[in-house]
Parts: structure tokens; C-alpha cells; sequence
């Protein structure tokens, strides 16, 4: 009778994931990720989001030029 159950590489058995191990990048991936994350902002940036909140929206101006016509 079949099983519901995989069985890893490793020899573990998983239910209902539908996944085995994650591929070995991965976890370097995952770091790399988290190292960006944790990044400062470079003060160009946090300026230009400051000028930005100072700008108030421009909704229904009707000036897009995308605009379907």
C-alpha cells in the first residue's frame, strides 16, 4: 500500500510538505539576504524619502500621460 510520506536524503520522512531539503544554496542566499536587511540606508536616500514626504499627493489631476485614451 502506498504512503503519504517522502522520505528525505537524509533519511527523515516529511508529511504533507510536498518539499524535500532545501537545494545548498540556500542558506547562503538566506545570509545574504539578511545582510542587506541590516544595511543602513545611505544618507542620499533617507534625504530624497524626506523631501518626498514633504510632496502632497497628486491624485485626479488627470495629467497622466499613460492614461488610456
Amino acid at each position: 500500500m502506498a504512503s503519504n510520506q517522502s522520505q528525505g536524503a537524509d533519511g527523515d520522512s516529511r508529511e504533507g510538505t510536498g518539499r524535500g531539503r532545501a537545494p545548498e544554496w540556500a542558506d547562503g542566499l538566506k545570509q545574504l539576504y539578511d545582510a542587506v536587511v541590516e544595511e543602513a540606508l545611505p544618507d542620499s536616500f533617507k534625504d530624497l524619502l524626506d523631501r518626498l514626504e514633504g510632496v502632497p499627493p497628486t491624485r485626479g489631476t488627470g495629467d497622466r500621460k499613460d492614461a488610456d485614451t
